[in-house]
């Protein structure tokens, strides 16, 4: 190397190298040690507050409050409004007919052709029971901010149709009910407990239980003369929450016989229901609206956005509901609009339905809301979004004119209310241009009533709400540009920051400059730490003066720093720039080729979030690639390509395996045997291969019989341990209890298993062989299935890597000359310990170990997967239920294929001789450009699965900065003693 400078230390006229010099050495470590440390704690801060950046720009409340309700100027067709969810209730069970050709809904049937209107309500993923009755009772989807309350509780208090009711009866389930009515004061309303929602019985009784408590209050009202009063009162609202369908969808799947008789009982309900109140009340003046929450899949789940969990029932009736129309020619669909779950409007209705001659009227979920309020002539909730389904309601012309007018003016005021708060806070406002001039719309609406052109009314009135609908809307997503543009430049800044030090502190590069530019001077940077400072200082103050929240803050001010730093490196990057312009064009072509394989690779990682196969296809790849690299180079040890392909084929296998383990431990046992296996053939290359040109730098001169017998005990442990998870769960499967002796002994294997490696020969084959055996008994042990042979599987691809970083070190050394190879040796060693510097062609390492990272999370499902925390893991060590001690064993049982992978990195660091810490933050940056990747992924719409597979992501990716880190220390303890023998032969002293 022509001269070491800024970190690396620069050549004198004598060429005698300068960074040799033990003082030197060690003032250079101490201060790498102490930068780095800096450097590992700002990245943890960074990617802490970065992470909660999603929760204010995604998962923000849309509920503002402050607004009035508007209150419709016209008399209520009904006094009183009876409102059915059958809660798990799918269109199509609804609606077609059973297998003897007989409806299952005959009153509802009858309802529909005779007296009332239906169609299809969308709901909006995820189909989920609260955020349905959200938006069938208070008009608008979930509150997204309830992510932070774990979709239980309200994070934010709402308005709903019950909150405007003189009254609510509510009668259900113990989830629901208390949602909508445990504090409203005005409100009569009993859920049974949670032990009566029980799937191994038919639930359709819940149904029946809530029906009898309303039977009972009417009956109650004939003695009670207050509660008699009450009732005759108008702007009343009874709700029967019917939950059998959905428990038994989820027990016994929406095609048994079970749930497909629930539909005719929610059908018998709501007919009893209705002769119910005509007797009681007896004045024609009651409106009635059933439907359901969301749908239910052929698995007897639901979530997410498939029709079958989209798709529910509406049917309306009574006072004020129009009556049936039949099919027009003049009804042209409106194929232009879409409803929330992404349905084209006017979808044609399935024959068998036997509805074909009837009008259909579909609606968004949350126009049922809207509608409620319409009919019982209640203010709308003041946080709706549901638009007024007019093919529903039975009004005159101006009554409809009005009450569309006033669904406008409702969703009118959410909108001027966040413009208000938005413009209160905001030095430099930007209003929804389309709404300027909505007050004169206003006027002209008001204006056209009066005149009596109530068509051109309407019109401009639901133009107006469509407007304002869209304004909501803009002044959600208000500060999401600037604060991901704050967020990118933050982790583009910390990237750019880790690869000027890894440039400086890790590569021959700075001894390449001149003289000059390799002192880097430092005089001037308090100027660009005062200017830094200024302008941190501006924009706190411009967001304290918007009272933006304190996260704000935070975001602003990191990204400021790390660009202030960046900014202090000008002399470094003024440098580079100025080395760069004197190189070849071949150059380019290589820095941008490696650029643009390195992110490709990464967006295929970052894919395999979603598409675990995708690792099938890249193993296959390798497993050929590979092969045909070596060949190509003429290394004629055939027995290496033949293995890296059979190995990289069968790690290829696992992707495509159902995340879902199934137990089978006879597979579980036979792992055992192929560890075994494995452990004896890499002993034997171990051995036999001290004297092989091509596994020279792997093995080790094992002379001392005490390593034999390490050994012998460790595959002694590994076959006791396939036998013990043979006996533990035969036990359990023969209903007998755990013996207490069973328990002790893999306990006690586990652990001396994996104090044994730590006393083995320090070769590279020698130790990562005795790691290997080592952690397998506790694996094994832990295992219910395939998961035991992907420990072999994985184990034999790292090998496979191991071997061909080494074949490919062989091949490049016999490729120079020996004079060059000294040169190149001498030219390369200048860091202060015996690694020499990165170079370009280094940058597959850490790509490499982020595949087998990946592979080690997703070979076996995933962190996120029920499969990878299957609790029945834990039953050979422990039965008696302890939540903390079991948690442990399981991510324990995650982190063993995560420490194989980061053995062997570290041992693969060593063989190539390139720093360990080097190769770290060159995987930080591979993982932050897979983070901000994620961090345009995160949902805030769509299953609850969805969302949070979206934000879990996102958080793994940002944590790997730490959990990275914490593996490499806990590994250090096996890794820190490897040697290998190309560190020794051509040690610096040799040189």
């Amino acid at each position: 190397m022509r001269g070491g400078g800024g970190i690396l230390g620069v050549r004198n006229n004598n060429n005698k190298i300068r960074s040799t010099d033990p003082t030197f050495l060690k003032t250079r470590t101490r201060f790498l040690r102490s930068r780095e440390k800096w450097l590992v704690i700002l990245g943890v801060i960074l990617h802490a507050v970065y992470m909660l950046s999603i929760f204010d720009i995604y998962f923000k409340t849309p509920i503002v409050h402050g607004m009035e309700p508007v209150k419709p100027r016209f008399s209520a067709p009904a006094k009183r409004l009876v409102l059915l969810i059958a809660d798990g209730l799918r269109a199509d069970k609804f609606f077609e007919p059973d297998s003897d050709g007989n409806f299952r809904a005959p009153f509802l049937r009858s309802v529909i052709k005779d007296w009332g209107r239906w169609g299809v309500s969308h709901a909006r993923p995820p189909t989920e029971s609260r955020p349905g009755h959200v938006a069938i009772i208070a008009g608008f989807y979930e509150d997204p901010s309830a992510v932070t309350k774990g979709w239980k509780a309200n994070p934010v208090e709402f308005d709903s149709v019950f909150n405007r009711s003189r009254h609510t009866f509510a009668y259900g389930s113990p989830d629901i009910i208390p949602i909508f009515c445990g504090a409203l004061q005005h409100s009569t309303w009993n859920s049974y407990p949670h032990e009566y929602e029980d799937f191994a019985t038919d639930a359709s009784f819940l149904d029946e239980w809530s029906f009898s408590q309303f039977d009972n209050l009417l009956n109650k009202s004939n003695e009670d003369a207050k509660l008699n009063q009450l009732l005759q009162q108008d702007n009343l609202v009874i709700f029967l929450h019917l939950l059998g369908c959905d428990s038994n969808g989820h027990a016994h799947r929406p095609y048994s016989s079970i749930y497909l008789n629930n539909v005719k009982v929610v059908d018998n309900i709501a007919q009893r229901v209705y002769n119910l109140v005509q007797n009681h009340f007896k004045d024609n003046s009651t409106a009635y609206i059933f439907t359901a929450d969301h749908g239910m899949s052929d698995k007897g789940s639901h979530g997410d956005g498939h029709p079958s969990n989209t798709d529910t029932p509406l049917v309306a009736w009574g006072a004020g509901v129009r009556k049936p129309v039949a099919v027009s020619e003049n009804h042209h669909p409106d194929n232009s609009i879409r409803f929330v779950d992404e349905h084209v409007h006017d979808m044609p209705t399935p024959s068998e339905w036997g509805l074909d001659g009837l009008e259909r009227q579909d609606v968004n979920q949350a126009d049922i809301a809207p509608l409620m309020s319409t009919l019982v002539g209640l203010p709308c909730p003041v946080n709706s979004v549901g638009n007024l389904p007019l093919g529903f309601v039975n009004l005159g012309e101006v009554e409809e004119v009005e009450a569309v007018f006033a669904n406008t003016k409702q969703i009118l005021n959410q909108f001027q209310r966040k413009s208000q708060l938005k413009q209160s806070n905001s030095l430099r406002f930007k209003p929804f241009k389309p709404m300027a001039n909505y007050v004169s719309v206003l006027d002209q609406i008001e204006h056209l009533i009066s005149i009596r052109d109530y068509e051109a009314a309407k019109k401009l009135s639901e133009n107006l709400r469509s407007l304002a609908l869209k304004g909501l809307h803009y002044f959600q997503t208000y500060d999401w540009f600037m604060l991901m543009t704050v967020i990118s430049l933050g982790y583009i800044g910390w990237m750019i920051y880790l690869i000027i030090h890894v440039l400086q502190s890790y590569t021959a590069l700075p001894g390449k400059f001149s003289r000059k530019e390799q002192s880097y001077p430092r005089k001037n940077n308090w100027k660009l730490y005062l200017a830094g400072g200024l302008v941190m200082g501006s924009v706190c103050m411009i967001l304290l003066l918007e009272h933006s929240p304190p996260l704000y803050h935070a975001y602003f001010a990191m990204t400021i720093f790390l660009w202030i730093q960046i900014s202090c490196e000008y002399q470094f990057i003024k440098a580079l720039w100025r080395y760069m312009q004197g190189r070849e064009m071949s150059c380019f072509v290589k820095y941008v080729a490696t650029i643009i394989v390195s992110v490709f690779i990464l967006e295929i990682l970052v894919r395999s979030f979603m598409d675990r196969n995708l690792y099938t296809w890249c193993f296959l790849l390798v497993g050929v690639l590979a092969p045909v690299y070596l060949l190509y180079s003429k290394l004629w040890d055939m027995g290496m390509p033949i293995f890296i392909w059979l190995a990289c084929w069968f790690l290829s296998v696992f992707t495509l395996m159902p995340a879902e383990i199934p137990d089978n431990t006879k597979l579980v046992t036979s792992s055992g045997f192929m560890i075994v296996l494995i452990g004896v053939a890499a002993r034997y290359l171990d051995i036999y291969g001290v004297d092989s040109r091509y596994y020279h730098s792997l093995t080790h001169d094992i002379k001392k019989s005490k390593f034999s017998v390490l050994f012998l005990l460790q595959i002694i442990l590994v076959v006791v341990s396939s036998v013990m998870v043979s006996l533990s769960t035969s036990r359990r499967t023969e209903k007998q209890e755990s013996l207490a002796l069973h328990q002790v002994i893999n306990w006690s294997i586990a652990g001396i298993a994996m104090v044994l490696p730590l006393f083995s020969a320090t070769g590279v084959l020698s130790r990562l062989n005795s790691i290997f055996l080592g952690f397998a008994p506790a694996f094994l042990l832990l295992s219910i299935g395939y998961e035991a042979v992907f420990y072999g599987a994985l184990a034999l691809a790292l090998m496979a890597w191991i071997l061909f970083e080494n074949a490919h070190l062989y091949i490049s050394k016999a490729n120079k000359s020996s004079t060059s190879m000294i040169n190149s040796v001498e030219d390369n060693i200048v860091m202060p310990s015996d690694d020499r510097c990165l170079q370009l062609s280094d940058m597959r390492i850490p790509l490499a170990f982020m595949v087998f990272f990946n592979i080690a999370f997703f070979g076996t499902g995933n962190f996120a997967s029920i499969a990878s925390f299957e609790i029945s893991s834990v039953y050979r060590f422990i039965t008696v239920f302890s939540p903390f001690l079991m948690a442990a064993l399981l991510i324990f049982k995650l982190l063993i294929p995560f420490m194989l992978v980061i053995c062997a990195f570290t041992a693969m660091t060593k063989l190539i001789r390139v720093p360990l810490l080097g190769c770290y933050f060159l995987v930080i940056i591979c993982s932050d450009i897979m983070t901000i990747h994620f961090f345009f992924l995160v949902r805030n719409t769509g299953s609850w699965m969805e969302i949070g597979n979206s934000i879990s992501h996102f958080g793994i990716m940002s944590a790997q900065v730490v959990f990275v880190l914490l593996l490499f220390a806990l590994t250090s303890v096996y890794t820190k003693d490897i040697q290998t023998r190309s560190s020794k032969q051509f040690s610096r002293k040799q040189m």
